[in-house]
């Protein structure tokens, strides 16, 4: 069995969606997956070639009137299997993030206690943000049961991002609050 990128797995799942166009799957990436997996727009179009060369999506021409021609791409059954199997295999590697912040604080001995508490204080702030955004799509994916089974998964994906940012979160004030122990 050929082994293809995990850009080629996010893009057949994305297949199994209403989302058929390059067009359409960028939006739902900037929309969803962006959360948690970064796929750039110039990557879209060369993996859509290669499902299409290997045999795991057709593309049919949608005219539209006044617009031009749009690709639409649909999975073949080979496709769908691809994507089960991978589905179904285990995970290759527990993620390993890189965070800046993380990176600074290590070396922190070497600023200012001033500078280190304003990194703290506005990363805290991003991710005050980005709970916020959570809160909302979250709204939006329980507003519209339109999406059946694919909401539930939605959600979990959303709740593993929320429950990391709201650690993070926590932690922020934690340490925080250590540093301002250590100025005393």
């Amino acid at each position: 069995m050929e082994h293809y990128t995990h850009t080629t797995y996010a893009i057949l799942g994305i297949l199994t969606t209403e989302c058929k166009s390059g067009y359409a799957i960028k939006q739902l990436i900037d929309r969803s997956l962006n959360h948690f997996w970064k796929i750039s727009y110039g990557q879209i179009y060369p993996t859509l070639k290669i499902i299409v060369k290997d045999g795991l999506a057709e593309v049919h021409i949608s005219s539209q009137k006044g617009k031009p021609d749009r690709n639409e791409y649909f999975l073949t059954s080979k496709g769908i299997e691809t994507l089960k199997n991978w589905l179904e295999g285990p995970i290759d590697q527990i993620p390993i993030e890189r965070n800046e912040i993380l990176l600074k604080l290590f070396f922190g001995r070497y600023q200012s206690k001033e500078s280190t508490v304003f990194l703290l204080e506005d990363y805290k702030q991003k991710l005050d943000a980005r709970y916020q955004t959570y809160e909302s799509i979250e709204q939006a994916i329980s507003k519209y049961q339109d999406n059946g089974e694919d909401s539930l998964y939605w959600l979990f994906t959303l709740d593993y991002g929320k429950r990391v940012t709201k650690a993070a979160i926590d932690w922020c004030t934690f340490t925080l609050e250590k540093i301002s122990d250590q100025e005393e």
